[in-house]
């Protein structure tokens, strides 16, 4: 019965023993702005039948994406990225010895999955460059709305800076956490070379931080060093958004380069696509502003036998502490993913995940090459990048992409929602599962031709 939902005689008899007329009374105290107004536009009920059948029609489309991965033909990027995950991370991952509690708070029960957190952490903050790295996020996006609000803390400045080329979604999440807390987002456009405009002219003394995304959302490789400079002299924050954090066992760390919060999206460190999540975010920053780090931090001890322990350091949500000191209540340990991810990052090591990064790298220059001969097709930026960069193709993208897939290849991102002004232009990655062979045949399709 409890799958049965109320009757209008059940809400009638629940509605008159509390003393209120109608359901949407119970919500007066929301304000107005914030209230939809109209009924969810979801679609009529269906029967079992009718949902099976739906469902199945929706598994036979990803047919085709299944079989662009195996191939070699899987070019889709754009904040999620499909690289190859070796067996021993579900293996590892599914063993009872990390079937531990989910929330940590009992370290005589949970040393699995504190040491985890632990490793994770200094794994993250040699990867970032910075001191002190967090126990996990959501994903990428409310990770740089998080970095927002804790410059904000920081600076006591109610107004932020944002390039134009981070990901697009994520300044939708970004805009959503600062709307009703009176902050101001101004954006810092983007160059004709696909980076950040240098930022120097356009901070203002009221602003808290200046985020920019490395690579940025169109995969060129922005300029951080100048763009701290630029922040610091007028006592703003650098953060640094990584939406492919493979990248960072390649370029530079971003805390080398001047960055105060490092922060993005770790999927691509051993955590399937999943048709979009859940994913793993994270959030680095130098020991200074660790008070106002989101979340919380697991460190290491030695228990009363002087052997090898670890436990919560510092929790700063508002289960913890009283709610005006909370630093934020919605950031969470992504307990499964982040074990993914720490297992990914060992078994790889430092040695072996910079070779998988100069091989995204490697085929990615691969395929700007072959763009550069082939008639029909342009690299509209010349800025460095790493495995994900725009090919500008002739007519329409859409039906570029549509070549593509004919060809059984996943052959990127339409850009015209996000970037219109670029004309027809595709975003385009390549990762270690990338094949030669198939990269010949997208820049085929993109140019016109029907392989």
């Amino acid at each position: 019965m409890r799958y049965i939902p109320h009757t209008a005689d059940d809400v009638r008899r629940m509605l008159e023993t509390i003393g209120v007329d109608e359901v949407e009374d119970l919500f007066a105290c929301i304000p107005e702005k914030l209230r939809l107004g109209r009924p969810l536009a979801l679609p009529a009920a269906a029967s079992e039948a009718e949902v099976a059948a739906e469902l199945g029609e929706l598994a036979e489309r990803t047919t085709q994406t299944r079989d662009a991965r195996r191939g070699g033909g899987w070019f889709l990027g754009g904040g999620a990225y499909a690289h190859f995950v070796p067996s021993v991370v579900d293996a590892i991952a599914s063993r009872s010895e990390f079937a531990t509690a989910y929330t940590p708070y009992q370290p005589e029960f949970s040393q699995g999955t504190l040491q985890t957190i632990f490793e994770w952490q200094t794994m993250m903050s040699g990867l970032t460059g910075l001191e002190v790295s967090n126990a996990s996020m959501y994903d990428g996006a409310s990770s740089v709305a998080e970095a927002a609000l804790m410059a904000m803390r920081v600076t006591r400045r109610q107004r932020v800076l944002v390039s134009a080329a981070l990901h697009p979604t994520w300044r939708q999440v970004l805009e959503t956490y600062l709307d009703g807390l009176g902050a101001e987002i101004d954006t810092l456009p983007r160059g004709a070379d696909g980076r950040t405009t240098p930022p120097a002219d356009a901070i203002r003394d009221d602003h808290a931080c200046v985020i920019l995304q490395q690579p940025n959302f169109l995969g060129c490789v922005e300029d951080l060093a100048s763009a701290a400079t630029a922040a610091h002299e007028r006592g703003a924050l650098l953060v640094t958004g990584v939406a492919e954090a493979l990248s960072l066992a390649l370029l530079r760390p971003p805390g080398e380069l001047g960055a105060d919060v490092v922060c993005g999206e770790a999927q691509s460190f051993g955590v399937p696509l999943s048709y979009g999540g859940p994913h793993l975010g994270f959030l680095a920053t130098s020991t200074r502003h660790v008070r106002q780090m989101p979340g919380r931090l697991v460190g290491q001890t030695v228990d009363t036998r002087g052997r090898r322990g670890f436990v919560l350091t510092l929790s700063t949500r508002e289960q913890h502490i009283r709610r005006e000191r909370a630093t934020s209540n919605i950031c969470t340990n992504q307990g499964l993913c982040l074990l993914m991810a720490t297992v990914y990052l060992a078994l790889h090591g430092r040695v072996g995940l910079a070779e998988l990064a100069r091989q995204n790298h490697a085929k990615a220059e691969y395929a700007k090459a072959r763009v550069r001969e082939t008639p029909g097709v342009a690299l509209p930026f010349d800025a460095p990048s790493f495995n994900e960069f725009v090919i500008g193709v002739e007519g329409s993208a859409g039906e570029a992409l549509a070549r593509a897939r004919r060809a059984g290849l996943m052959g990127g991102l339409d850009l015209a929602r996000h970037a219109p002004e670029l004309g027809p232009a595709v975003l385009v990655c390549t990762t270690e599962l990338s094949q030669r062979e198939a990269i010949d045949r997208l820049v085929a399709c993109l140019a016109g031709a029907e392989s």
